[in-house]
């Protein structure tokens, strides 16, 4: 398909705000893989410039090949969005993701003549919180495995249940990531996630030590060489199995533990909804069926004003 004169324009005098040095061995292919792949979408070329430009960079500075189909891979993009995209708004990053994926699809359709699969999509239901003496044993059970699968375990519990993480968030953070103030809280890094995370006090001396230990390394898993990668997270439990009697550790199921834990506390939900990375309270909808009423004492304490 022909470009318009006022599109091929865009493309051809593109520069995205970045250094020369970086930009300029991608430029070439940038240009020609957003003239290939813009008819097929339904974004503007600049869009297509600045999140293709972006991630070729990212893509050439993390030693990948200069190659559009290695850089719009969908382990490639997951990877950039976890650990190219920290400084970005989470709704900016959903974004630029997207953008990303439909490149995608259009690039394969340019290549290959394969139509894009068929996008489809079911409701989101929540995974059921562990109970207390649920998580009390797995924690037991962490504790007593051996070297670094102890410290694996309790770093995907203490995001998990302690932080509220989602499952793709586990993988980048770093034992730097975590500062812990004179008081003992220990508080995750606000650039990194985009909003204020505070662990909770039942897991922040576990969370603290692990820092300490991990240092500039992951707190998860810190063997790896890449940020992120296809079934990391959930393939780990899938080869530490507790004991009869104890069900799988699930991140989903731990980060739905965190949630409940702290609706059940009386924290308002605009409070836990922003921890745990929500546009609005309306994310906890599906959570509220698990939290029990508050106890008569406490109801009336929070209606005076007091939280003690």
């Amino acid at each position: 398909m022909t470009l318009n004169p006022e599109v091929s324009s865009k493309i051809r005098d593109y520069r995205p705000r970045l250094p020369y040095r970086q930009w300029a061995p991608v430029a070439e292919l940038v240009r020609a893989t957003v003239a290939a792949t813009v008819p097929a979408t339904c974004y503007a070329a600049e869009h297509l410039l600045h999140v293709i430009g972006r991630i070729a960079v990212w893509a050439d500075r993390s030693g990948l090949p200069r190659d559009p189909g290695t850089w719009l891979r969908t382990e490639t993009i997951d990877a950039f969005i976890l650990s190219g995209c920290v400084a970005v708004k989470d709704s900016t990053v959903l974004t630029c993701r997207t953008w990303l994926r439909r490149a995608r699809e259009a690039l394969v359709w340019v290549q290959r003549g394969e139509a894009p699969p068929a996008r489809l999509s079911s409701p989101r239901t929540p995974q059921p919180p562990y109970s207390n003496g649920e998580l009390a044993r797995l924690r037991d059970w962490a504790n007593h495995l051996s070297d670094q699968a102890r410290l694996d375990g309790l770093a995907l519990m203490a995001l998990g249940a302690g932080c509220g993480l989602m499952p793709g968030e586990v993988p980048p953070m770093r034992g730097s990531h975590v500062r812990v103030t004179s008081g003992g809280v220990a508080v995750l890094e606000e650039k990194l996630l985009g909003r204020l995370v505070a662990c909770h006090s039942n897991w922040e001396g576990t969370l603290a030590e692990l820092a300490e230990t991990s240092g500039t390394g992951f707190l998860f898993r810190p063997g790896r060489k890449v940020t992120a990668a296809k079934n990391l997270v959930s393939s780990w439990p899938a080869r530490h199995r507790p004991h009869a009697g104890l069900p799988p550790l699930s991140a989903r199921r731990l980060r739905s533990t965190w949630i409940v834990g702290r609706l059940s506390e009386g924290i308002s939900p605009e409070a836990v909804a922003s921890a745990a990375g929500m546009a609005s309270p309306a994310g906890l909808v599906g959570y509220h069926h698990w939290v029990p009423p508050l106890p008569r004492a406490k109801v009336i304490r929070l209606l005076r004003g007091r939280r003690s």
